[in-house]
């Protein structure tokens, strides 16, 4: 395979678009192939009285894969215009229609490799065999998977632009290709790390029943599994399947519970779908789509029924080739080649015809040839596709750094080299450039570019044109962790929710149960059954429940058993809120009462009342009411300790204020005797010691019973079988005992004194008061006894607390509301005269 380096001269051979005629568009010093599919779909023909087959026909026009083409030629002249690449030598092109059909591109691909061309009798023979360098194409991977297992022994080198096959990387099978888009390998594995991500772990899959879909969810299925994701479906088609088969496709949607439907498929077979999608309107289905349609702007036209709205998914990066609009819309029947294809693509893209027939029913204006293609409305100069251009730039340009390397150029070409195809694939597989545009061009040993990806989402615009947003990025040389990121804006879902959409199986399994599979079901798809009696599970979704024996565990291993569900007296619930409230509220009142005796603390009634016993009567009833917080919430180590010892020594510096202000009522009788100096025995030093003395005691007895065996937080697994209390171990029942006892007999002991000093004169009445709170706060108590034995769980918490509360409120309420009564509504009997007993007398 000898190229010649005469003079540049370009050839021109008119023929047809038969397979056995292969079309030579133009001829030069070195001449690449491209194989395209021009025309995206075919059928036989015959004749009816003989049943004789006749050559296939191309029907339908194909304008992307012509705007590809384009894309070869413009970047084939740009390298021909330019100083830069191959000085001297110009690149000729040869560019044959595979029509989409394997056994059509094989012929092609034959005829490529023998460097043979057959020309029909009206066309002017070629002067030379055209033998080419390289190949460019095809779109479909299954079409460069037959070239290239031609092409392989004769070493010519395929670069296609958009075949994602990853079977396409193994060299023992394709040695000559290589390619300018990323492996399907890669793309697969960043379709399911996505939907990983959303936390998809139920979904069905449609694939294209080709190698580009069959290979490409293969590799999904796996890392889905992987990942944990579960598929419900996978179903595949081809766009010449039978209605019937895509039917059955639309009714496996329909019955399915998953939400999330992952498409592996090219554009021709999503067009196909969509028509069918479209008639049963099935929306409200999330779409995840591989880069064969994700970002097609004619798939997003035909979607009237908003059936893919918010649909996400990978699409090559963006990019800009420089030039390509403006030679697009220059090109010219006249300027280009004279030859059937373009003419039926300008007759096409017009409506018009170039030769009008008299038989033809059908009348259409006369094209000129200088038609103008940006007043067009039409997808055929739509630049959306501009990244797959690129790749078929960076191909082109590829093969020249590679002929430019082999061939020495400087400022001029060594053209004596003899040019060997399998030298030119090694070194296209050895290039490193950048393009004009910055895009770093090399191959990986399977042939491969660097997988790099942007995560496309369908977001409504303005007058219902969908917008290609880009939402986020995937690079496959990053570590795992950190392949995938999104960024940091709002994505649209499906029906333009902004919530991302739910598709699971079956819910999480909380800790205290166990997953069951469900039968003939994947292992997303479970029962959560609860553990039975005696056996626990510790973290979600278990699959097993251990035996929960906690008399003969460790203490290491106490806390690492979650169980079943846990119960506490909290914040959140009711009950707790209503305690916090009433304790916060018992606070407040105390400190408004506070307030009133210090600010008429030097009127008689305070002062008569021993207004420093007063206040401090009033500080250890605050304290009270803030004891009862320590109960609420779940119990830890230094909240049990706390509690019980913080109760106990507030209420016993309660009960000894109360006792000592019922001592001085006493001793004051006693002292209005004549004769009498007991006083002189309790006075305010007595009364301060007093007080000192009874609280110690209960410190004491404190500090003993935290020393020697403190309470503890406990899990108690015996009371209910589907909970676990969460409570506070007494540690040392005689230790808690004690310090109740204690309160018992101070307060015993108060409300004797004050029942014997109850029928003292009226102005020493304050006794009955005394008494009064006394005997509420016994009566609490007491009952307080049966009813926290009694009571399961939480709620023996909230009985200790309402105690707490009651006799607290008793206090405050019998000794200092009447007081306040007087000074605040009746201040004419806060008098010394009054507090004497010299008013005026009673009848």
């Amino acid at each position: 395979m000898v190229a010649s380096f005469s003079q540049p001269k370009e050839l021109v051979c008119r023929q047809r678009g038969d397979p056995e005629n292969p079309q030579m568009f133009k001829d030069g010093n070195i001449i690449l192939g491209g194989i395209f599919s021009l025309h995206s779909s075919w059928k036989d023909r015959q004749e009816t009285y003989t049943n004789k087959p006749l050559p296939l026909e191309c029907i339908s026009l194909n304008f992307r894969d012509f705007q590809i083409a384009l894309a070869m030629i413009f970047t084939i002249e740009q390298i021909n215009n330019s100083t830069d690449v191959l000085p001297g030598i110009s690149l000729g092109y040869k560019i044959y229609d595979t029509c989409d059909f394997i056994p059509r591109s094989v012929r092609v691909a034959l005829a490529l490799a023998n460097g043979n061309e057959v020309v029909s009798a009206e066309s002017e023979t070629c002067t030379r065999p055209a033998q080419v360098q390289a190949i460019m194409g095809d779109t479909s991977s299954s079409i460069c998977m037959a070239v290239a297992t031609v092409n392989g022994p004769f070493n010519i080198p395929l670069i296609s632009h958009y075949a994602t096959c990853a079977c396409l990387s193994d060299k023992t099978k394709y040695p000559s290709f290589l390619r300018t888009i990323p492996s399907d390998y890669y793309q697969s594995r960043a379709l399911a790390q996505l939907v990983k991500h959303f936390g998809w772990t139920w979904v069905g899959v449609i694939r294209s029943n080709n190698d580009y879909g069959n290979n490409g969810i293969a590799i999904f299925t796996e890392t889905a599994q992987q990942l944990g994701i579960c598929l419900e479906y996978s179903v595949s088609f081809f766009r010449t399947d039978p209605p019937n088969k895509i039917q059955n496709i639309i009714d496996i949607i329909k019955v399915s519970t998953s939400r999330v439907i992952v498409a592996f498929l090219p554009y021709p077979d999503m067009d196909i779908l969509m028509y069918k999608l479209s008639q049963h309107n099935l929306t409200g289905y999330q779409w995840v789509g591989s880069e064969g349609w994700i970002f097609d702007s004619k798939i997003a036209e035909m979607d009237r029924h908003h059936i893919l709205d918010g649909a996400i998914g990978l699409f090559i990066p963006k990019a800009h080739v420089s030039g390509m609009r403006e030679f697009i819309l220059e090109l010219k029947p006249v300027n280009l080649f004279d030859n059937d294809i373009i003419i039926q693509f300008w007759e096409t893209l017009f409506s018009c015809k170039f030769n009008q027939s008299n038989s033809s029913a059908e009348k259409k204006r006369k094209c000129t040839g200088h038609e103008d293609l940006s007043e067009l409305q039409s997808s055929f100069i739509d630049m959306s596709l501009m990244p797959i251009f690129n790749n078929v730039y960076k191909g082109v340009y590829a093969v020249a750094h590679a002929l430019h390397n082999i061939l020495g150029c400087n400022k001029t070409c060594n053209y004596k080299v003899q040019l060997d195809p399998f030298m030119i694939l090694q070194h296209i597989r050895n290039i490193n450039f950048k393009t004009k545009e910055g895009d770093e061009v090399y191959f990986d040993e399977n042939g491969d570019p660097p997988a790099k990806y942007e995560i496309i989402n369908w977001q409504p615009g303005e007058n219902g044109i969908v917008d290609f947003v880009t939402v986020g990025l995937y690079d496959a040389s990053l570590p795992v962790d950190k392949q995938l990121s999104l960024q940091n804006r709002s994505l649209i879902w499906a029906q333009n929710s902004k919530q991302v959409p739910v598709s699971i199986c079956s819910e999480k399994c909380p800790p205290g149960t166990r997953k069951v599979l469900q039968k003939g079901k994947p292992v997303c798809c479970y029962d959560c059954i609860r553990c039975a009696e005696g056996e626990i599970s510790n973290i979600t979704d278990s699959i097993t429940c251990l035996k929960c024996l906690p008399e003969f565990w460790p203490n290491e291993r106490r806390d690492a058993c979650v169980k079943k569900e846990a119960e506490f007296l909290s914040y959140e619930e009711m009950m707790g809120a209503l305690l916090t409230a009433a304790s916060l509220f018992g606070t407040c009142m105390t400190a408004v009462v506070a307030f009133i005796f210090f600010r008429y603390r030097k009127t008689p009634i305070v002062r008569a009342n021993n207004s420093e016993l007063s206040f401090l009567l009033l500080f250890s009833l605050t304290l009270c009411f803030l004891c009862s917080l320590t109960f609420i919430g779940r119990p830890s180590e230094w909240s049990c300790m706390l509690r019980h010892t913080a109760f106990g020594i507030t209420f016993v510096l309660c009960i000894s204020c109360v006792l000592g202000k019922t001592m001085v009522v006493l001793m004051a009788f006693r002292a209005s005797l004549p004769g009498s100096n007991v006083m002189k025995w309790f006075g305010p030093t007595q009364q301060r010691l007093s007080v000192l003395v009874f609280t110690l005691i209960q410190v004491m007895i404190c500090i003993l019973w935290l020393t020697i065996s403190p309470p503890f937080p406990f899990k108690n697994l015996k009371e209910t079988k589907d909970k676990i209390i969460l409570e506070c171990a007494l540690g040392s029942t005689l230790g808690f005992w004690a310090v109740l006892g204690y309160i018992g007999v101070l307060a015993t002991f108060c409300f004797i004194l004050a029942f014997l000093a109850r029928k003292l004169p009226d102005n020493f009445n304050e006794a009955k008061f005394i008494t009064f709170s006394m005997l509420i706060f016994c009566a609490v108590w007491i009952t307080f006894i049966p009813a926290y034995v009694s009571s399961p769980g939480k709620f023996s918490v909230a009985v200790e607390i309402f105690a707490i509360l009651a006799s607290s409120f008793g206090l405050l309420t019998c000794i200092f509301i009447p007081k306040c009564y007087i000074i605040l509504l009746r201040p004419e009997k806060n008098s010394k005269k009054n507090i004497m007993g010299k008013g005026s007398s009673k009848t």
